[in-house]
């Protein structure tokens, strides 16, 4: 076992972590569609999430990486049937080439393994399908029940129900969307025919996840190779697996200073990778790189929570605050709401934490990265209303102002 005690050498490892997640290079992937399609491929998934404050997360993921991105090739790539929607940790965009691997849970949910819902409605999932497979795709709002009236956002009616739970079964698709609102299909009309269909056993699916989550972030702990699945019988392969390469000398395993162990392909630390930049990123909470918090900590010594979920009086930060990426070092977040009726990126607050950065590049790499999150956002104008420490307020006003007046924020150049 390697342990990393050196900084030169911790700071190495995050480089090979964040490189292979693509947030060290200007364009990993290429550019636009064909970039965004090449990017899913690599990453493995985009997670799905609805709050809109600012530009939807799955939208965030592909343009931190992505040059040329924009939110209409996200649905593209489903029209295509380069991606579909299924359930990782949490609800996602795959590849399609990974279509298999959704097959496990799928069957466990309809064979009562597991539960989506615990009451499932059988006969009008029997109706729901008879209708779709007559008269076509359905949207949730086409379908008239005599349900109640909803106690809540999370009393969904019956009919959403049940077509909830025939998508997550896997007798139907999301062949497209529109925003929010899901379109279902029977997944023989959905599925390009190309796909391979066939269940994985256990020791396919081990390796299949294995392989994805060292490709797409470098290093993982035990944990986070199996992050929130709850397979004991895939937590028991993978594990075995890894004992088997590690024993064959394939995987080595690597110490930080907080006590994780990490493992990762043998001789991955002498690999070249490229080098920082002045580039500051600005991420989505539930972006690829950060959504594994305890990950998170070990290996950047980033603690980071999202706040949306707490209550607004014991809120410390804000409530969508966005994680700062700079020179291969998590230095701050940002909490901000796009007022898109109005064109506007209001910064509620800034915190920078503790770094040993210049700060005079520091504040100019953060005004351009505004400025691209702006042409992202459809901003033409930003304002901040506080930073943390304080003293950056008036230098980033003063910067934030010299790139509106030059219309940088237009063109998100």
């Amino acid at each position: 076992m390697i342990e990393i005690k050196r900084p030169q050498d911790l700071a190495r490892l995050r480089r090979l972590a964040l490189a292979a997640q693509g947030l060290l290079q200007a364009q990993p992937y290429g550019r636009g569609l064909a970039g965004a399609r090449k990017a899913i491929n690599h990453l493995g998934y985009v997670q799905i999430d609805t709050i809109s404050v600012v530009e939807r997360a799955h939208h965030h993921v592909f343009h931190a990486r992505v040059p040329n991105f924009r939110p209409d090739m996200t649905h593209q790539l489903l029209l295509d049937g380069d991606i579909f929607e299924y359930w990782t940790h949490a609800a996602a965009f795959i590849p399609i080439e990974d279509f298999r691997f959704s097959l496990p849970y799928k069957h466990a949910i309809k064979c009562g393994q597991t539960h989506w819902y615990k009451e499932r409605d059988s006969k009008l999932m029997t109706e729901l399908l008879a209708r779709i497979r007559a008269e076509g795709p359905i949207r949730s709002r086409d379908v008239d029940t005599n349900s109640s009236k909803r106690a809540g956002w999370w009393d969904w009616k019956p009919a959403k129900k049940a077509l909830e739970q025939l998508y997550m079964e896997g007798d139907l698709m999301v062949s497209s969307r529109e925003g929010f609102q899901k379109t279902y299909d029977l997944t023989e009309r959905v599925l390009p025919s190309h796909v391979n269909t066939q269940m994985p056993d256990m020791a396919e699916f081990a390796a299949h996840l294995l392989g994805r989550q060292l490709r797409g972030h470098g290093l993982m702990s035990m944990k986070g190779l199996t992050y929130l699945r709850r397979s004991t019988d895939l937590r028991k392969a993978v594990k075995d697996l890894v004992q088997e390469k590690l024993a064959m000398g394939e995987l080595e395993q690597v110490k930080v200073s907080s006590g994780e162990v990490f493992v990762m392909d043998a001789g991955a630390l002498e690999r070249p990778v490229p080098r920082l930049n002045q580039r500051m990123l600005i991420l989505s909470p539930f972006d690829n790189a950060v959504i594994q918090r305890d990950r998170l900590k070990s290996l950047f010594d980033y603690d980071y929570q999202i706040e949306c979920y707490v209550p607004a009086a014991k809120r410390k930060y804000g409530y969508f605050c966005l994680p700062l990426l700079y020179r291969g070092e998590f230095i701050g977040r940002m909490d901000c709401k796009a007022h898109r009726k109005i064109s506007h990126l209001e910064i509620k607050s800034l915190h920078i934490e503790n770094h040993s950065f210049d700060e005079e590049l520091l504040m100019a790499a953060f005004a351009a990265a505004v400025a691209q999150f702006c042409h992202f956002q459809a901003c033409s104008t930003v304002s901040l209303t506080q930073a943390h420490p304080k003293q950056l307020v008036l230098p980033l006003q003063s910067a934030l102002k010299a790139l509106e007046d030059k219309q940088e924020f237009a063109t998100g150049r």
